[in-house]
């Protein structure tokens, strides 16, 4: 096993479980069904979703999840030239 196979993977490691404690800390998407059927969907809160922390937890696991994926690419690719 090579030296950069170890890092990779140690990399990998570490950000599959970055990904997982992000992906466990957002909020589930039932939780605004109560707000739909009471009517306060049209609240401030509501308009500006994008700047709540859950939407930043969402792009992150984004970004996470394609470094994961470029990363596996990039160890698959280490691998077939050895």
């Amino acid at each position: 096993m090579n030296a950069w196979e170890i890092i990779l993977g140690i990399f990998m490691v570490l950000v599959s479980l970055v990904v997982i404690g992000i992906i466990l800390l957002q909020q589930g998407r039932r939780s605004g069904v109560n707000g739909v059927i009471s009517g306060a969907a049209d609240t401030f809160l509501s308009k500006n979703k994008a700047r709540t922390v859950n939407a930043k937890l969402a792009s992150i696991t984004k970004y996470a999840a394609i470094l994961f994926f470029v990363l596996a690419l990039v160890a698959n690719i280490i691998s077939m030239v050895k």
